[in-house]
């Protein structure tokens, strides 16, 4: 997939000479890290990577392909046709997904067919689609992927015959497979399993049994607690409550329609609701921030598909299976969530195999049932979970604790749910720092990142409307203390690219302040967003005092006290100027507009994190500039604190079964467990772990989870 903004893959020496006047007090002390030696190594142009220089990735198409070269049947199956480019002035732009005269001609150099015209376009689809404007391009244009039906072609146009035979597997460009890889949305792929699983189940007349004579717990239906509406809480309480598990979904926050009053007192009247804000609620954190469904967990395998192909049956656009860089904005998620909602209701009433969504506190809906109710303890008897303590977070069910017994408890929990780490400390859960980023949110007007990124394009993009995406950008440094050998590598990297975005207040207490980027489908804002974050570990942690498994947890505290203190309170933001930053100097009477709405307040952002983390973010800037000539302007303007780039925390699981490693019964999932980083790695991991848990339950006859999409995933979610 190709990217309309660079990365920096590899670290580089760079000139002061651009701007002479920043003569960084640090400069003897930081380098980079192998600045005549890439860390990745790179095949000479023209030349390819061979033996133990191919990346796995290759290794493994590669092994693929000479497994099947010899017994290869070109004309049956599928090829796929990669990197297909399409200039901008030839395509009808970035909303147009079908297969045009433009992109025939493209299939046509790779086919050697003489005539693109006579190429019937039902024989192809789109994969994917992307924008590439990199300035190393000669032209910038549209990229596709495309997959040929060799049937379908050969019958609408015999004389491609000759062609096809001559074509030859080439990894990356052009793939050949003999069938289609078909993933559905989750519900059918559950559903069919359970047919197959059915046509296996014969009665002595030799008819085939009921739905409703699965194999089931012998004594009793299964009860399964999920914790928390997030993206893994949410896909996990699907596939359980679709094998007919007693799910209760129990979310500390309000539904999205509730949730959005709440966030609309914080932003317009500093009313801040400690249990429904832009981290606790109906979606998790990522409803209101930018909806993005980009992952680095395989964008094109099976479980990832499948995920995708559940949000489009719940009112997803189809575009975002296409789509290179699909996005939602919280606009869209949130009538696709209210869909989800509906979906569990209608499974406790409707489905013919006696799937029921506990009902919570005996109230007669699923929206009652699902907030409001916060997990203060786990009921644990003889080291295995049997239940949980919840008490009424809203105020509105009239009740202050309530005992609830279950068979096993999914805990999906966001990044923010502090209070439940300490509660599984006193369970002697075991719990693990986790290394995770910390820094600041640099906000530019849209306007000059199109221009950066686009230069003449930059008034195609038409707030959001126009023929290609509003520009973002994805940059990388890797930096070293030279002084000091014992110091790991950090890197810093933009991190949540919002373009036509805003930035958002995400604390949940009064008395901290962090901050996040968010932005509507359509990207329509003036202002363009993202945090600028360095990696942190546990040796920073320990270095300023922090220890224990929840040192993470205290590191982010500080930092978010601090700022807030900087700020004056009242959630006002500390902001500088990047030059200022740059220079270290206080912005005074040139602080940029910016689109955070509850105040910004002039401050000396050094004063904020360690030196090393500051340097690190200076450093970082200087050769983002180089990349991106522009990124330090008077227009830039950077916002404290960004510190919940992910968990600060780990906790210890089964990689097969997704079970606690210390405590039975609970199955810890999704972003606050730390697995997932995003909406689509967090839902694949829920999904997952909803599987383990169904075949725990003997619910399903699949050999393993991985074969039901196609994709080998035997050691869980642990990178994303």
């Amino acid at each position: 997939m190709f990217s309309a903004s660079p990365k920096l893959l590899c670290p580089y020496s760079f000139s002061f000479t651009k701007y002479p006047n920043y003569q960084l007090p640090f400069s003897p002390k930081i380098r980079f890290l192998y600045p005549h030696k890439p860390l990745i190594r790179c095949a000479r142009k023209g030349s390819k990577r061979t033996g133990k220089s191919r990346y796995p990735s290759e290794k493994k198409k590669l092994k693929s392909i000479q497994q099947t070269q010899t017994d290869i049947d070109k004309f049956k199956g599928f090829w796929r046709l990669f990197k297909l480019g399409v200039p901008i002035d030839r395509d009808a732009g970035k909303d147009f997904l079908d297969v045009s005269d433009a992109l025939l001609e493209e299939v046509a150099k790779v086919l050697e067919f003489p005539v693109a015209s006579m190429l019937p376009p039902e024989a192809f689809t789109v994969l994917r689609k992307s924008f590439d404007a990199r300035k190393s391009q000669k032209e910038p244009k549209f990229v596709y992927t495309v997959e040929m039906d060799v049937d379908k072609l050969l019958n609408l146009e015999p004389r491609t015959w000759d062609f096809i035979s001559r074509l030859e597997p080439k990894i990356g460009v052009i793939e050949h497979t003999p069938h289609e890889k078909v993933i559905g949305d989750l519900i059918n792929i559950i559903h069919n399993n359970k047919k197959l699983n059915q046509d296996k189940v014969k009665g002595e007349n030799g008819h085939t049994s009921s739905l409703n004579s699965y194999k089931l717990p012998s004594t009793k239906k299964a009860k399964i607690a999920v914790v928390g509406s997030g993206p893994s809480g949410l896909f996990a309480a699907l596939v359980l409550a679709e094998f007919g598990v007693d799910v209760t979904l129990i979310e500390r926050g309000q539904p999205v329609e509730k949730r959005g009053r709440d966030i609309g007192a914080l932003v317009v009247r500093r009313i801040l609701q400690t249990e429904s804000n832009f981290c606790f609620g109906e979606g998790g954190a990522g409803t209101w921030s930018d909806g993005k469904l980009v992952t680095r967990i395989g964008r094109n395998s099976g479980s990832v598909l499948s995920v995708m192909k559940t949000l489009v049956r719940f009112g997803a656009p189809e575009s975002i299976l296409v789509d290179g860089k699909p996005h939602l904005g919280t606009d869209r998620l949130i009538p696709l969530l209210r869909n989800f909602r509906q979906h569990l209701q209608d499974l406790g009433c409707q489905c013919h195999f006696s799937v029921t969504v506990t009902v919570y506190v005996n109230v007669t809906t699923v929206s009652d049932s699902l907030f409001g109710s916060r997990v203060d303890d786990l009921i644990v008897e003889n080291g295995h979970v049997v239940g949980v303590n919840v008490s009424d977070s809203s105020g509105r069910l009239g009740f202050s604790s309530e005992k609830l017994g279950f068979d096993a408890v999914v805990l999906a929990v966001g990044h923010s749910a502090r209070d439940v780490y300490q509660m599984l400390l006193s369970h002697n859960t075991e719990l693990v720092p986790k290394d995770f980023a910390v820094g600041l949110r640099i906000e530019h007007p849209q306007e000059s990142i199109n221009i950066i990124q686009y230069s003449k394009l930059a008034n195609e993009v038409r707030s959001g409307r126009g023929k290609i995406p509003v520009a973002d950008y994805k940059v990388v440094e890797y930096v070293k203390r030279e002084d000091n050998n014992d110091t790991p590598q950090r890197s810093c990297y933009s991190f949540c690219m919002c373009p036509g975005g805003q930035v958002v207040v995400t604390s949940i207490d009064a008395s901290e302040l962090c901050i996040n980027g968010m932005s509507f489908s359509r990207r329509a804002s003036k202002w363009a967003n993202a945090a600028l974050a360095v990696t942190v570990s546990p040796k920073d942690f320990n270095d300023l005092g922090f220890h224990g498994p929840l040192a993470g947890v205290d590191f982010q505290r500080e930092f978010e006290q601090r700022a807030a203190i900087m700020g004056g309170g009242n959630f006002v933001v500390p902001v500088q100027n990047v030059k200022d930053f740059m220079d270290n100097k206080l912005s005074a009477s040139n602080i940029p507009s910016s689109s955070y709405r509850l105040g910004v307040k002039a401050a000396n952002l050094h004063e904020l994190f360690p030196v090393h983390i500051t340097e690190a973010l200076q450093h970082s800037i200087m050769a983002f500039d180089q990349e991106l000539p522009g990124f330090i302007s008077n227009d830039a303007l950077l916002h404290g604190v960004e510190t919940r780039t992910s968990s600060p925390v780990q906790i210890p699981r089964n990689p097969d079964t997704f079970e606690s490693m210390s405590l039975r019964g609970l199955y810890p999932v999704g972003e606050g467990a730390g697995y997932a980083g995003g909406i689509v790695s967090a839902a694949v991991d829920g999904m997952y772990a909803g599987f383990a848990l169904a075949k725990s339950l003997d619910l399903y006859k699949a050999d393993d989870i991985e074969s039901l999409f196609g994709r080998t995933q035997s050691s869980g979610f642990n990178k994303y």
